[in-house]
């Protein structure tokens, strides 16, 4: 799996992103795909998530994954999520995009293959968020909707964050049609800072969700972006550019931990 040389500093949490390798699924999900929604054997993606619970730090209660649809709801894991039967939560998470909590032992989940992750940390208030930002999610700005969330819900203030941007498809392999520049445009992005024209235009999602975190107070400095493109490292990482839809994807993940003498101050 994938560290984040930023997140090193605190023990007290786990985040990650999967790679390919080392796990039981078959084809095009091959090997370690963790997400139960696209297709995969079902019993191959137990077998994926009792691995990799096995190989982080601290065993999470649940994994929390959502059933990504490219919007913008941002969903609290808090103690009504808790309290609902298996199904229920399930229904909690239909077109789910991002996950805030403040509950040690629930890993938030993001599935990409080729969007982008983003995992932030309040490490004043000690809540943790997973955001899958797609082309269509950053245009409509979800980490800045998870930014607000949290600061509603928890008080959380741009300068206590640390984020990391996880890999996903670069702007050299991001090459869109011009009603994708368009509607970056129209969103208010700074066209000279995320695209460049080439045969078509190129979007930089990286640095669009960047962007939106500096625009909340996070300093750079807490900022951490992996840039590694999963269409150009296909195979270390899935791409349904590359592969298709029906297809692995990865898993990026952040759990506070439930031993509270590890917190950070």
């Amino acid at each position: 799996m994938l560290g984040y040389e930023l997140m090193k500093a605190y023990p007290n949490i786990s985040c990650f992103s999967t790679q390919r390798h080392g796990g039981y699924s078959q084809g095009t999900y091959a090997s370690f795909n963790c997400n139960h929604y696209c297709g995969d054997n079902p019993e191959d993606v137990v077998h994926n998530r009792e691995l990799l619970c096995s190989l982080l730090s601290e065993r999470p209660v649940e994994l929390v994954v959502p059933h990504q649809t490219h919007g913008v709801t941002v969903r609290v894991i808090d103690n009504t999520y808790i309290k609902e039967s298996k199904e229920e939560r399930t229904a909690l998470l239909e077109g789910v995009d991002a996950l805030v909590t403040d509950m040690p032992g629930y890993c938030l989940c993001i599935s990409t293959a080729d969007c982008i992750p983003v995992l932030l940390y309040d490490r004043k208030r000690q809540v943790v968020a997973a955001i899958h930002a797609g082309w269509r999610g950053t245009v409509a700005r979800i980490v800045e909707h998870t930014l607000s969330v949290m600061a509603r819900q928890y008080g959380t203030e741009g300068q206590d964050i640390t984020a990391c941007i996880g890999p996903g498809i670069s702007q050299e392999a991001f090459e869109v049609g011009d009603e994708v520049y368009e509607a970056f445009c129209q969103a208010g992005f700074p066209m000279e800072a995320i695209a460049r024209r080439q045969d078509k235009w190129h979007i930089d999602l990286w640095e669009a969700n960047r962007l939106q975190l500096l625009a909340h107070n996070v300093e750079p400095t807490h900022i951490e972006v992996a840039g590694i493109c999963t269409y150009t490292n296909n195979q270390d990482f899935f791409s349904a550019r590359r592969q298709g839809i029906r297809s692995g994807r990865i898993l990026s993940g952040i759990m506070l931990h439930t031993h509270k003498e590890n917190k950070t101050p």
